[in-house]
């Protein structure tokens, strides 16, 4: 099946790619995975192969060669073949780039090569994408699930720090997985991609989940809100061709130029994390030391470019 499948790629490139009409004896000679065939056996396949190709929508077209249609070539017009500009504007653009960094497993990316095809990546497209890699967190998500559902206490480390915790419930949010649950200063929330060393305690029923608990509602407060970092302000900067996006995230009236918000953070790696998916059409000004850990980061990933 993959002979056939790489046989057929071959011929559309090669039709696409040729200025005229080719013969059927051309692409014998040209195209890999013909020319080793009998005479029958090239007819046969080469004529599966067009209906293959006209299946699939490909606009197969063919043309006699001279004015006494002795002998007949075949093309594949690029222009008639070639996806249509969609005419997205701008908001759509960057609406189509975050939902495509959203939709990944395992850590691919095919979705921003997509965008390619659609009018460029806008540049709210940063170094840490939105979307979750779950390849890397099944196993963590598994014990956690166990966890809460037989009640039992887990301890992890998380930001360098040992942390204890009754595991409430497990939230999706903007393409990450987040842990709900109550540790000794009250109900806190954690981003599973960040914990690290999980124990799961061997006792059941170590803890009760309190009456009419809801997951949901305590994660409508953003990331960055909830956590267990010392409450700080950040003041950000959007530049205008994504201010839009921010206001809408914050809850805020969308701006006609720039967006200068302020935001409490008790969680700074999902500050940071957001941030940085604007890529450069945002700024933190102040806290210092949130600036710090942004220029860290950005530092690290360009150390790490091939």
């Amino acid at each position: 099946m993959q002979n056939v499948v790489e046989r057929v790629l071959n011929l559309l490139i090669y039709l696409l790619e040729s200025p005229a009409p080719v013969t059927a004896e051309d692409v014998r000679r040209t195209v890999l995975g013909y020319d080793e065939q009998t005479d029958e056996a090239f007819h046969r396949m080469f004529e599966r192969d067009k209906d293959v190709l006209r299946k699939l929508g490909v606009p197969l077209s063919r043309h006699p060669l001279d004015a006494w249609e002795v002998d007949y070539g075949y093309t594949v017009d690029p222009d008639e073949y070639a996806i249509p500009d969609p005419g997205l504007t701008q908001e759509e653009r960057v609406a189509l780039s975050v939902a495509a960094r959203m939709v990944r497993l395992g850590g691919s990316h095919a979705g921003l090569d997509a965008l390619l095809k659609l009018g460029g990546i806008e540049r709210s497209v940063g170094l840490e994408p939105l979307g979750a890699d779950l390849g890397a967190e099944a196993e963590v998500l598994g014990s956690l699930f166990g966890a809460i559902t037989e009640r039992r206490a887990v301890e992890f480390e998380y930001r360098d720090k040992t942390r204890q915790l009754d595991p409430y419930g497990i939230a999706h949010r903007r393409g990450h997985w987040y842990l709900v649950g109550a540790g000794s200063k009250g109900e806190r929330i954690y981003r599973v991609d960040r914990i690290e060393k999980l124990t799961v305690s061997a006792t059941t029923g170590t803890f009760a989940k309190p009456r009419g608990f809801d997951v949901r509602s305590l994660m409508d407060s953003q990331p960055w809100e909830t956590g267990s970092d010392p409450e700080v302000e950040a003041k950000i900067r959007f530049d205008s061709e994504v201010a839009w996006w921010a206001a809408r995230t914050l809850g805020l009236e969308e701006p006609e130029a720039e967006l200068v918000a302020t935001v409490p953070v008790a969680n700074r790696d999902a500050l940071v994390g957001w941030v940085l998916s604007f890529g450069d059409a945002a700024e933190v000004l102040e806290p210092p030391e949130i600036r710090d850990e942004i220029r860290t980061r950005i530092e690290a990933a360009l150390e790490n470019l091939p």
